[in-house]
């Protein structure tokens, strides 16, 4: 009897062997062909490429073949993973830091003139400090004639490293002088904060652009001061914020979610890549409402900080459907000869366990989408379209020292019509959407054979369609025309803050959170709606 259950006893722990030790054969199995796939195809790849550069008809340039090769391959991955071979490392830094040694100005083609021009200085940059101004054209930068160079050759020259000097030439067209200017180069940082102020009803407004830098030092300052102001309410605006450092994003919500709540949890195939990020501070504020707004735009620690906001109930989200960038990269894997892998290795997951899924996104609790713009505000925007607006500001500027603040700018009627007339003579046309569709609409019936029995009312359409009044349109969408140049004029004189104030106005989005926020009840709604 004891030899019967002893042999029973080894079959069952033998059975029990076998089903622990076939998956891990399987396993095992599993990886060494995998190593064999591998090894067999990197041959493969050698030995073409071998071939190609021993019997092709031309001369192989290695770095561009292999080189696109390597591009076409992690095309297949995902977007985010980037090869950065020696001479793109300067590239990647700026990326990484958010930094660049130059001049901090925008630069661009102005067509008439053929030359390149300073678009826009930025606030406490060098070019703004040593009093470059808008339209200036750019003549030569030290020995170097600019006269006939494209933005590409005028900005990598105007760049450089950071301490060193040059002596920049520019003409001033509202003056006709030529003037030199000496500039040090610096490490130019945009500010994390676009501007942060007061709105009515005790509601606070920051609109932060990046998480790239110290964007967390920068919050929680302007949060302070905002609460000394009076705030009790917050709209924090993260549209067209593409992201950056998720430790400064898990700061930032710190400053509103108490110490030691989970943010967020990243999960990939090596152990190290998995990891939980929780606030570490008391936080500031655990009860003042929160509205985000967002866009197409939001994406990575944007969404991280929505989506975790939204999933612990501590705000609400207006706006668009955000970018859907739920992917983690490490920026800076080391490779040969100087090259750099930017590599995805892991997923972000939210409080609630939920993924941002490519293309998905995080979805607003309140929908708002913003107004189209209309055609002909779109041309005149367009930088290769006309120079009518960069001009009709350029001259305005010129004649007004100053002006009221960025929030009370406004153009006069006589202004408007000013540009108007400008508009006019200058012979401005623009592609209608309408024009096109009834091109469309016209094959179309060609094509099914009632076009001709229909050739009155097409006719008729016709010439409706080609009466092209350019006053008339300037006349009917003329609230969003001035505001675009109004924008343009006013970061002439107060910069980036001051342009983002003067959209403020019209924000359908920014409106709507105002509106919620100040409605008893409604806020506390949204935020409780499943």
């Amino acid at each position: 009897m004891v030899n019967i259950w002893s042999k029973a006893c080894v079959r069952r722990a033998f059975s029990m062997l076998l089903i622990v030790f076939f998956p891990l054969m399987s396993a095992a199995q599993d990886v060494k062909n995998h190593n064999l796939e591998v090894a067999k195809n990197l041959e493969i790849f050698n030995a073409l490429y071998r071939n190609l550069d021993m019997m092709y008809v031309d001369t192989l340039d290695a770095g561009v073949v292999i080189g696109k090769g390597i591009d076409a391959m992690l095309a297949s991955l995902d977007p985010y993973t980037e090869y950065y071979p020696e001479e793109k490392q300067k590239e990647l830094k700026t990326m990484l830091t958010g930094k660049y040694a130059g001049i901090g100005a925008l630069i661009r083609y102005h067509q008439r003139l053929k030359r390149v021009v300073i678009e826009e200085p930025y606030e406490g940059m060098p070019a703004a400090e040593v009093g470059l101004k808008r339209g200036d054209i750019i003549l030569q930068i030290d020995d170097t004639v600019t006269t006939d160079k494209n933005t590409a050759f005028v900005s990598s020259h105007l760049r450089g490293e950071a301490g060193t000097s040059f002596i920049l030439k520019v003409q001033r067209p509202s003056t006709g002088k030529t003037m030199s200017f000496k500039i040090t180069r610096r490490s130019i940082k945009l500010p994390e904060i676009t501007y942060y102020g007061m709105r009515p009803n005790g509601i606070g407004y920051i609109n932060l652009s990046t998480f790239t830098g110290e964007p967390a030092k920068a919050m929680r300052l302007a949060f302070l001061d905002l609460k000394k102001q009076g705030a009790d309410k917050l709209i924090l605006d993260l549209r067209g914020n593409g992201g950056g450092s998720l430790a400064e994003c898990v700061d930032i919500l710190n400053m509103w979610v108490p110490k030691g709540v989970r943010i967020v949890e990243t999960k990939g195939k090596l152990k190290r890549a998995n990891n939980e990020y929780k606030t570490r501070m008391e936080p500031i504020d655990t009860v003042m409402p929160i509205a985000v707004l967002v866009n197409g735009e939001t994406a990575s620690a944007s969404e991280i900080t929505c989506g975790a906001l939204q999933d612990l109930k501590r705000g609400i989200i207006i706006g668009t459907r955000t970018y859907g960038k739920g992917l983690v990269q490490i920026p800076n894997v080391d490779l040969p000869y100087n090259s750099n892998l930017k590599l995805t290795t892991s997923r972000y997951f939210l409080p609630s366990g939920r993924g941002i899924k490519m293309k998905e996104g995080i979805k607003p609790d309140i929908e708002v989408k913003p107004d189209t713009m209309a055609n002909i505000t779109l041309y005149l925007s367009r930088l290769d379209s006309t120079e009518v607006v960069f001009d009709y500001v350029q001259d305005y500027i010129a004649k007004h020292p100053s002006i009221s603040s960025a929030d009370a700018f406004q153009l006069t009627d006589a202004d408007y019509e000013e540009f108007k007339q400008r508009v006019i003579k200058a012979g401005f046309t623009y592609d209608q959407v309408s024009k096109k569709q009834y091109e469309e609409l016209v094959k179309a019936a060609k094509f099914e054979g009632y076009y001709e029995e229909a050739r009155e009312e097409f006719d008729a359409l016709k010439a409706k369609i080609d009466h092209h009044d350019v006053a008339r349109d300037l006349d009917v969408h003329r609230e969003e025309i001035q505001q675009m140049l109004e924008q343009d004029i006013v970061s002439a004189y107060y910069y980036q803050a001051g342009q983002l104030q003067v959209g403020l106005r019209t924000d359908k989005t920014i409106h709507e959170a105002e509106r919620i926020l100040s409605t008893p009840g409604e806020y506390q709604s949204v935020l409780n709606c499943e």
